[in-house]
């Protein structure tokens, strides 16, 4: 029997509505999805070698036509503003016109999942309206298989944060939702998540050691979670106490065990979900008096949230110390004093 596909789009917009999704079906595939793939991550570098199915192959081919895409659609001259730069719109708008295009080329896939897939492919880099952006189906529809779980995280997730990467500095897009210093990270959180689980049972290695910049550059080559904070010290100054005071507190943890099970506690957030066939929502509809912001479309869970104040962007002030004219190349850029 085929399966029946739909766009998904928002559901969750209550509080009420959040508390009957936590106790989903959908929710806990999602939980035991992330804790299942981390098991697999445990004690793999980046760097190991790694044989590529078809499917695997086939999703690396199309994420690198996203950053094609990306080179070819420059940021605009926007001196004027330290906040997303409008010239992602305009790569939005070709994502989502190759999205359905795309698609084909992956083996195996039903083609009757386009329009569902296309829609999530196309927000996975960031919204269009807002120039920001905050981050199972492949599974779901038999494209990989159980011999692909560990090159799913290290080639096509990996290749995925180096994409977002790449259109965060191109594009300045704002961190969605951010819950600022008492947040993780202002654009990445599973990054840290895996790669915690990466380094679980490391010998040597212990949280702490991410104040150490000789250590955070050797060790960003096969671990993620190294990387990631090798990528926020190339665009923000000082220490990590200042301005990213939850890792900071992260790394008085003795044990990378302690650190993924944290991770993992706080991993799911729904905040700009989309909901459809694949990833179904079975619960209560929206209350009419809505509970959320008005025009943000999703509950609020924490007094932290920001969302709906833009925040400007740290690639923004970085580019403020370089020369007229010259772009910013992600870990490349030149670090500033955080503001």
């Amino acid at each position: 029997m085929s399966m029946s596909f739909e766009i998904p789009g928002k559901r969750i917009l209550s509080s009420a509505q959040l508390t009957v999704f936590q106790s989903s079906a959908t929710y806990d595939t999602l939980v035991s999805y992330i804790k299942a793939r981390s098991e697999f991550f445990r004690g793999v570098k980046l760097t190991d070698p790694r044989s590529e199915s078809l499917g695997i192959k086939a999703i690396l081919r199309l994420l690198d036509r996203i950053e094609q895409l990306a080179r070819e659609t420059p940021p605009v001259e926007n001196k004027a503003s330290r906040f997303g730069n409008p010239a992602f719109r305009a790569f939005y708008d070709k994502v989502q016109h190759l999205a359905p295009s795309l698609h084909p080329d992956v083996p195996g896939l039903d083609q009757n999942a386009t329009p569902e897939l296309s829609t999530y492919f196309t927000q996975a880099w960031g919204n269009r309206d807002r120039i920001d952006y905050g981050s199972g189906c492949l599974e779901h529809l038999q494209i990989v298989a159980a011999s692909d779980h560990t090159a799913l995280i290290t080639r096509v997730f990996w290749r995925y944060i180096q994409i977002m990467c790449v259109l965060q500095s191109t594009y300045w897009l704002e961190p969605a939702g951010s819950y600022g210093v008492w947040g993780v990270d202002d654009h990445h959180f599973v990054s840290f998540l895996f790669g915690s689980a990466q380094l679980r049972g490391h010998k040597f290695v212990r949280p702490k050691a991410i104040h150490g910049p000789e250590i955070v550059d050797e060790l960003s080559k096969d671990y993620m979670y190294f990387s990631c904070i090798r990528f926020i010290n190339s665009i923000k100054t000082a220490s990590l106490r200042w301005h990213s005071p939850m890792l900071d507190d992260i790394s008085a943890v003795r044990t990378w065990e302690k650190v993924n099970s944290g991770m993992i506690k706080i991993s799911l957030s729904i905040q700009h979900f989309l909901f459809g066939s694949i990833l179904p929502y079975e619960g209560p509809p929206p209350p009419a008096s809505d509970e959320s912001h008005r025009g943000n479309g999703h509950v609020h869970e924490r007094w932290s949230d920001y969302c709906g104040i833009p925040v400007p962007s740290a690639f923004a002030t970085a580019q403020k110390a370089r020369e007229p004219g010259k772009g910013i190349e992600g870990p490349g850029i030149r670090p500033v004093p955080f503001d």
